[in-house]
């Protein structure tokens, strides 16, 4: 069976980025413009008046500070609070294409690779800008690949999912080279007038090249095994679909976006996630000591921090558990390969590390790594 690397990374990084502190801004202007219209009935009890929100809550909470978003105007303007972005002609680039096609090209440089090298793409992510001709094919098109693409979704583990499906046709033969590229536009679902998630994501593009380790021109990282996990739950959900009809600003009602119990998800999520990370290490021989990098799904900082802690048996250092949280927010699905990215240098040649994603589903996937 042929072994499989991981010989390129690329990174798509919108231009705007919004702080805590202009999105607060903008929220309790929403705040004190809603409580003042509804005035009357909060005065008789038959509504709750918003609360404000705050950029110390928010980094209390989650640990983000600043997120990068493709249209910034829209998500701050009080009457509004929805990224502004125009369909564009079926001529032209979509916008995932577009995204995809900076960080997969970034991916290909670092590789030695090109177009013509490459035997398939997948595309996956948390929501794809249509449902067909999938994204993918025009990303192929757009890049001048050969062979055959298609688009995934499993939410924030789309990436983890993708590696898998990109090292399965590898390893079967039926390709030599493979582009997993996570396109995600997370603030195209978020609700910005709920003050328990209206600070959660931001917009960005992965791209990961995964090829035959005999035949990569370059060093990169051995993928020594994939496990994946899903276990239905209603706690994170988005009920938006081609049979939702919707306003005139593209947006039906709250749960046609992102909605999600945090607590619940917190609670849950990290002892799955902890305790499939320590199963899949000890099914390759590899104890948490082994570990020198952990590349987690930049969701949470809190539970970032437990999940280290759990694997690695103590406190993991920022250098062992690195986060790109801080300014970029949830990506969803691009979270942790943006982690690895910015942070899979440094390493000896030998160094183990494991990729790993969590989120709606849920879904969780962990892939070992090791540095060649």
């Amino acid at each position: 069976m042929n072994s499989v690397v991981i010989s390129g990374t690329g990174l798509y990084t919108p231009k705007n980025s919004i702080s805590n502190q202009e999105l607060v801004e903008s929220f309790n202007a929403y705040v004190n413009k809603f409580n003042q219209e509804h005035a009357e009935a909060i005065r008789k009890g038959d509504m709750e008046p918003l609360q404000e929100s705050s950029a110390e809550f928010i980094e209390k909470a989650s640990g983000i500070k600043s997120r990068y978003v493709l249209d910034k105007e829209g998500i701050l303007d009080v009457d509004y609070m929805h990224p502004h972005l125009p369909e564009r002609s079926n001529e032209e680039h979509s916008i995932q294409c577009e995204m995809a096609l900076v960080a997969a090209r970034e991916a290909l440089e670092e590789a030695g690779r090109s177009p013509s090298d490459i035997d398939a793409v997948i595309v996956a992510c948390s929501n794809l800008q249509r449902p067909y001709p999938a994204v993918s094919v025009e990303v192929q098109a757009a890049l001048g690949v050969e062979g055959f693409a298609y688009d995934m979704n499993v939410a924030c583990s789309s990436a983890t999912f993708g590696i898998q499906a990109a090292c399965n046709a590898i390893q079967s033969g039926t390709a030599k080279a493979v582009l997993m590229i996570n396109p995600e536009i997370c603030s195209g679902h978020l609700n910005f007038r709920d003050r328990d998630s209206h600070f959660i994501f931001g917009d960005a593009c992965t791209a990961v090249l995964l090829e035959r380790a005999d035949l990569a021109k370059v060093k990169g990282y051995e993928v020594l095994g994939t496990k994946l996990q899903t276990l239905y739950s209603n706690n994170i959900r988005n009920n938006f679909g081609f049979l939702n009809r919707c306003d005139e600003r593209g947006v039906g009602a709250p749960d046609k976006l992102f909605i999600q119990n945090g607590r619940k998800v917190f609670k849950e999520v990290v002892p799955m996630v902890s305790d499939m990370i320590q199963a899949h290490i000890a099914e390759h021989g590899i104890g948490a000591q082994d570990l020198r990098r952990l590349w987690l799904h930049q969701a949470n900082l809190n539970m970032n921090v437990l999940i280290s802690k759990k694997v690695l048996g103590r406190e993991a250092t920022h250098e062992e558990a690195p986060t790109i949280l801080d300014t970029y927010a949830n990506t969803s699905s691009a979270g942790s390969i943006i982690a690895f990215h910015k942070h899979k240098e440094g390493l000896d040649e030998g160094a183990l590390g494991v990729i790993c994603s969590f989120g709606a589903g849920y879904s969780a996937g962990s892939v070992i790594v090791r540095k060649l």
